[in-house]
C-alpha cells in the first residue's frame, strides 16, 4: 500500500525527487499501459533511479487507453471535443484527492475562498457534464459561501449589472473566471472599469473565435475590463493540479508539480540547456493514474517553479506510438 498523501507537504527538491521515484516505480508496477510504454522505450525501466530518466507518457494516450494505477475509479472526466475518439478520459480513483489538490493550490495562491465571490463564464465547459474544470469551479464556488457566486452562460445584461455591483463591494474581491472567447463576447456587449475584480482566463480559444496570441488577448482584456493584469489558470483534464499566473503570462506551479522543457520531436529528450520547447509535466497528485506526461503545449522555462505557455505543437499526435501498446 502506498503512502503518497504527504506530497502536499513537500518542502524541498530532495523530497520532491524522492516522491517522483517512489511514484514512478509504483506506476511502473501497477499501470499496465504505462508499464508497456516504459518497456518499449527504456532498456532497464525497473532500475531507474534518477528523475531525468523517468519516461513521460504522451498525452494522446489518454484518448485511447485507460490510464490507471489502481483497481477502482469514482468518476471519469472528459475533455471537450465533438466525438468520443477525440476526447481525453481521466479515470479519477479518489475525488477527495483531486479536491485537496485544487483547493490547497488555490488557497496557496489567493488565500481563503470566503474572501471572494466567484463568477464563472465557462459556457462550452458547462455543456460538458464530465468536465474537470466545471467540477473544480463548482467546488470553489461552494467554498466562497457567497450567494452571489455562480455560473453564467450568455445573459450579458444581468452579468454586467452583477459584476459592476460586486466590484463596488469592498468586503469581498470578485474573481471572474472564463474562457477567452466568452470574456471577449462579454466585452463586445459592455466595457468595464474594475477596481476590485480579478479577471482570470482559462485558455482554450479553439474554434469559437479567431485565435489570439496570449499578449494580444491580455491587452484586449485589460483594456475592456479596466484592469492592470490578467490572471490565468493552466490545467488539463489529464492532470490533478493547476498552475496559476497573476500576470504577464508567467505561471507558478505548486510544490507537488513541476514543468520541464523537452525537445519538440522527442518526448523523452529533456532540454536543460534550452529555454523553450515542448512542455513535460510532473504532477505528483496524479499518482493513481500517471504523474509523468508529455503534453502538446509549447513553453518557456522561467525558473524552477515558473514557466510560460507559448502555443501548441503543430500536428501534435504522437503517431503510431500509442497504437503499439
Amino acid at each position: 500500500m502506498h503512502n503518497f498523501g504527504k506530497i502536499f507537504n513537500i518542502k524541498n527538491q530532495s523530497s520532491f525527487n524522492k516522491y517522483c521515484l517512489d511514484i514512478y516505480h509504483f506506476q511502473y508496477r501497477n499501470n499496465l499501459v504505462y508499464k508497456k510504454f516504459c518497456n518499449m522505450i527504456c532498456e532497464n525501466p525497473m532500475n531507474i533511479n534518477e528523475i531525468t530518466k523517468i519516461p513521460f507518457l504522451p498525452i494522446s494516450f489518454f484518448k485511447t487507453k485507460k490510464i490507471l494505477s489502481v483497481d477502482k475509479f469514482e468518476k471519469v472526466f472528459y475533455s471537450s471535443g465533438t466525438t468520443t475518439n477525440s476526447r481525453s478520459k481521466h479515470f479519477i480513483s479518489d475525488l477527495k484527492l483531486y479536491e485537496e489538490s485544487f483547493i490547497k493550490n488555490f488557497k496557496n495562491n489567493y488565500g481563503e475562498l470566503n474572501k471572494y465571490t466567484i463568477i464563472a463564464l465557462l459556457p462550452n465547459y458547462y455543456e460538458n457534464e464530465s468536465s474537470s474544470l466545471i467540477y473544480m469551479v463548482e467546488k470553489l464556488i461552494k467554498l466562497t459561501k457567497s450567494n452571489e457566486s455562480g455560473f453564467f452562460l450568455d445573459d450579458y445584461t444581468n452579468l454586467s449589472k452583477k459584476l459592476n455591483q460586486l466590484d463596488s463591494n469592498n468586503d469581498r474581491k470578485t474573481i471572474l473566471i472564463g474562457v477567452p472567447y466568452a470574456l471577449l463576447d462579454l466585452l463586445d456587449f459592455n466595457q468595464f472599469c474594475f477596481n476590485n475584480t480579478i479577471i482570470m482566463e482559462t485558455g482554450g480559444m479553439k474554434g469559437r473565435r479567431k485565435e489570439l496570441v496570449r499578449n494580444e488577448l491580455h491587452e484586449k482584456l485589460k483594456s475592456g475590463f479596466g484592469v492592470n493584469q490578467i490572471h490565468s489558470e493552466y490545467g488539463m483534464t489529464e492532470l490533478h493540479s493547476q498552475a496559476y499566473s497573476k500576470g504577464n503570462g508567467v505561471f507558478s506551479t505548486p510544490a507537488w508539480m513541476k514543468v520541464l522543457i523537452r525537445d519538440v520531436n522527442d518526448a523523452q529528450n529533456l532540454n536543460f540547456n534550452k529555454k523553450s520547447g515542448a512542455i513535460n509535466i510532473i504532477d505528483l497528485a496524479n499518482y493513481n493514474s500517471c504523474s509523468f506526461i508529455a503534453t502538446d503545449d509549447m513553453g518557456k522555462f522561467v525558473s524552477e517553479s515558473e514557466f510560460e505557455v507559448i502555443g501548441r505543437i503543430d500536428n501534435s499526435d504522437v503517431r503510431g506510438c500509442n497504437l503499439l501498446i
